[in-house]
């Protein structure tokens, strides 16, 4: 979630008189009353209601809102693409001056994708895999008839070019697999203006990508409305990038439009409390407010009583006896302390007779000059190798929690992998707990993995479909057979509760589940073994701006509670800013710049970071602290 700009950096519509909230200028789509609905299971779900909207030629029209508001099922039913399940109805659906809600569908084809066009959401699902980009941008280009078998090819790597691809012709040789996240956008891009449609939508096209893709991405959008005159209605949860990019907003609430109007109007005075709600949960980049510092360390995720068969695995420490509290009866993710199902392994060789005091004295986790090389495809030149990691190093004191921030490809998700030993580094050591975790393998591998768990970005890809909520947090206690299986049942429900989820969840399917419900699923399967480490990669990215901020009040209360360490990896700096204590800087496989994030954020030193500052949308608007 970026940040909100002020008045003065909202977009405002060229052709609009000061106060107004309709645009001047011909309609190009004008909407009247659509209402969508959905039968499921004899029961009829209204996804939108009522909904009106008009879009002027050239004019860039955001619709926000959170998940589940029918934003997207609006953008959809605009290209007529709604499952068969969907009943639409339109009492006027305008484009260029025709009700295409008397078109058939044969006619309709023929609008859409050459006057209409969508840039879906997620460019990993979007593209086929097994296509290359440009056999895929010469595709719309032969349906419409806009060239033939001998010059589409040249003109899909026209197309690139218009789209800002890098490389075109390179690019429209390769495969999506090959393509960086920024770049598969651009051949979304690239596929939906081949055609030079006068009305694009854009569902969600940045929200995957780091800020400074984002802002190439939305600059060059704003580029071609303003040299073709392309239309853009922008579908987005992100206000900070709806805010400065749109002439004007809608905001929707559970299928219906509960406010309109300029970006600065609905930014200082906004007339429904629901569009106030959303300004309030979006991420400030002002200086964070003072974090529970006192709350951190008091009671580790692991610091159960011995005998308790979900605490991780600890070194081999020889440490001063002390003496055994009971477990606190409050919540919390400890299991019954009584339960014994014998010793665990510890990760790997002792420390020696120093241990006690360099434990004490260590950060709980430290990274020293990480190098990760692969091999690439051989050139003509001879063999290649890319250096995806160079030289990393970084530390994380116990309860506290490390940022890693940079562009897609900067290294950041392998640094994740080598930390949590997915992946084997090419030189560099791993130090958990005073302990070397570098070389570790077989049985004291498997045992180190109790100690560090992952949240991944997509809740909607990371949870197995076919289980129970139950089924998935004790998979994890199943697969290192801890408990019996009331005891499982027993800590799946402690763990539901701590993540703030009815017990009734238990039951119940991540289909049947929102995106914030499911990733409060995805962290509490990450708690159940008790871990000393906590890896989130990109947990937030897909969820929309409330959710978002339910989530990281969630994170904040458990690290609080249970004084886990994170590894927090992101793109979005508002909400870096917001969790973390100390940020490190990705470029290239390296880190260009650490250090406390107050310090970044207020008086960053290397040009890469003041660059991914700036880039953020909305940034010009906050002055204190930045």
């Amino acid at each position: 979630m970026s940040a909100l700009p002020t008045p003065e950096t909202a977009a405002k519509p060229a052709d609009a008189p000061a106060g107004t909230d309709a645009p001047a200028g011909t309609a190009l789509l004008e909407i009247d009353d659509l209402d969508v609905r959905y039968r499921t299971r004899g029961e009829v779900v209204h996804a939108v209601r009522s909904v009106s909207l008009r879009v002027a030629a050239g004019e860039t029209v955001a619709i926000v809102g959170e998940s589940g508001s029918g934003k997207s099922t609006t953008a959809h039913a605009v290209l007529r693409l709604l499952p068969r399940s969907a009943e639409q109805v339109a009492a006027r659906m305008v484009f260029a001056g025709e009700d295409v809600t008397r078109l058939s569908e044969r006619r309709f084809r023929a609008v859409r994708g050459r006057d209409i066009a969508l840039i879906p959401q997620d460019p990993t699902t979007s593209l086929n895999p097994v296509m290359r980009i440009g056999v895929q941008v010469a595709e719309v280009l032969l349906v419409h008839g806009l060239a033939d078998r001998r010059s589409a090819g040249r003109e899909a790597v026209r197309v690139l070019a218009d789209a800002g691809m890098p490389e075109p012709e390179l690019r429209a040789r390769q495969y999506p697999s090959q393509l960086s996240g920024g770049l598969r956008q651009r051949a979304l891009i690239a596929i939906a203006i081949a055609a030079r449609p006068r009305l694009l939508v854009a569902d969600e096209p940045t929200s995957a990508l780091d800020v400074t893709v984002q802002r190439r991405i939305l600059d060059h959008l704003a580029t071609l409305s303003a040299t073709t005159g392309t239309s853009v209605l922008l579908i987005t949860h992100d206000l900070g990038v709806a805010a400065e990019r749109a002439d004007r907003l809608l905001v929707m609430r559970a299928g219906s439009v509960v406010e309109q109007g300029p970006p600065a109007r609905l930014l200082t005075d906004p007339e429904h409390p629901y569009t106030r709600a959303l300004i309030d949960a979006a991420p400030s980049l002002g200086p964070s407010p003072a974090r529970r510092a006192a709350g951190r360390g008091r009671r580790g995720v692991g610091a159960g009583v011995p005998g308790d068969p979900f605490a991780p695995p600890r070194p081999a420490v020889v440490t001063e006896p002390a003496p055994q509290a009971p477990a606190s009866p409050g919540p919390g993710p400890g299991p019954d302390p009584g339960l014994d199902l014998g010793p665990n392994p510890g990760p790997g060789p002792g420390n020696g007779d120093d241990g006690a005091a360099r434990q004490r004295d260590e950060p709980h986790v430290r990274v020293e000059q990480l190098v990760k090389e692969y091999r690439l495809p051989r050139s003509a030149d001879g063999p290649r190798v890319l250096r995806a990691v160079d030289g990393v190093s970084f530390s994380i004191p116990a309860g506290q929690t490390f940022a890693l921030v940079g562009e897609s490809g900067s290294g950041k998700s392998t640094v994740a992998r080598l930390v949590l030993r997915l992946t084997a580094p090419d030189a560099g050591r791993i130090v958990l707990s005073g302990t070397d975790i570098t070389d570790v393998g077989g049985a004291a591998l498997r045992a180190l993995r109790r100690r560090m768990q992952i949240v991944y970005q997509n809740p909607f890809a990371s949870l197995n479909p076919r289980l129970t909520v139950e089924q998935i947090i004790t998979d994890p206690l199943t697969s290192f057979g801890l408990g019996t299986r009331a005891q499982r049942r027993q800590r799946a429900a402690e763990l539901v509760d701590l993540v703030a989820l009815p017990t009734g969840m238990l039951r119940r399917r991540p289909t049947e589940l929102s995106g914030g419900q499911r990733q409060r699923v995805a962290i509490a399967r990450a708690l159940a073994l008790a871990p000393d480490l906590l890896v989130c990669d990109e947990p937030v990215s897909a969820l929309d701006v409330s959710v978002q901020a339910q989530i990281l009040g969630l994170l904040e209360r458990l690290q609080d509670e249970l004084g886990v360490s994170y590894l927090f990896i992101s793109h979005d700096l508002a909400v870096v800013r917001r969790l973390a204590d100390e940020v490190g800087v990705m470029r290239h496989g390296r880190l260009v710049e650490t250090g406390p994030t107050e310090r970044i954020f207020a008086e960053p030193r290397e040009p890469y970071t003041r660059e991914l500052l700036e880039a953020i949308p909305g940034r010009s608007g906050h002055t204190a602290g930045a």
